[in-house]
């Protein structure tokens, strides 16, 4: 069975999921479009893990099990197009991270507010005394710290490109603030897929135990009845 996982995107998000990948025995090899930066460089070299940089090898990228897609490679990139028409899974690293870690997991999207929100809440675990990570797209990787810390609790912050390419994360709590014209270069100027990116965060293959939402939100409010059958809302 083939056991290599390719990561697209040697940033923060790309070299953690490669640090976890490779603590998982899995052979690892990250491929980065652009420049990568020595800080991440010296952290892939210290793990011994095969990395190139300035284009991506196809034949090398198309021969994984499965690819890791960082937040900022979009599903248009010809490499992304061409794994998924051989069948390659194509992953975002925060599902990746969520297959290592059994702690209950907070996450927290929305078009603004996410920041602030993801912190307070943090603080507030953190004074409360639990052993709780943050991660996301704040601080430190989901991966990187599932890779080198045990924590029973993580509240992470989700961008909408992090919820793009996920099949069975799921949040214990899942929070979505709002939901505002963002990005809309990435979902084909459409408002309706943008949306359905955040509302990705309730889980595909399992449910959210708790959604929390704006309910002065009307586009969210429309999401949440579709999806309310499936839901346990509080």
């Amino acid at each position: 069975m083939n056991s290599k996982i390719t990561i697209l995107g040697a940033g923060e998000s790309g070299t953690g999921a490669a640090i976890l990948a490779k603590k998982q025995g899995f052979e690892v090899f990250v491929s980065d479009a652009a420049h990568i930066s020595d800080k991440y460089k010296n952290l892939l070299n210290s793990h011994n893990i095969a990395f190139e940089e300035g284009s991506h090898s196809f034949d090398k990228v198309l021969e994984s099990s499965e690819i890791i897609k960082s937040p900022g490679v979009p599903n248009s990139a010809k490499i992304i197009i061409e794994a998924k028409a051989k069948g390659i899974s194509v992953i975002s690293e925060i599902e990746f991270a969520s297959r290592f870690t059994n702690a209950k997991i907070i996450g927290i999207t929305g078009s603004n507010g996410k920041t602030t929100t993801t912190l307070l809440t943090y603080h507030l675990f953190k004074e409360a005394g639990y052993r709780v990570g943050l991660a996301g797209n704040i601080g430190n990787s989901f991966s990187m710290q599932v890779a080198e810390k045990d924590f029973d609790w993580f509240v992470i912050e989700l961008s909408s490109f992090q919820l793009d390419d996920i099949k069975s994360f799921t949040p214990y709590i899942s929070v979505i603030l709002n939901i505002t014209p963002d990005h809309l270069d990435r979902y084909n100027n459409s408002f309706s897929e943008y949306a359905e990116a955040k509302f990705n965060i309730i889980g595909k293959e399992n449910h959210t135990e708790h959604l929390i939402y704006c309910a002065d939100d009307p586009s969210l409010v429309e999401l949440v009845q579709k999806y309310e059958s499936e839901l346990k809302t509080t």
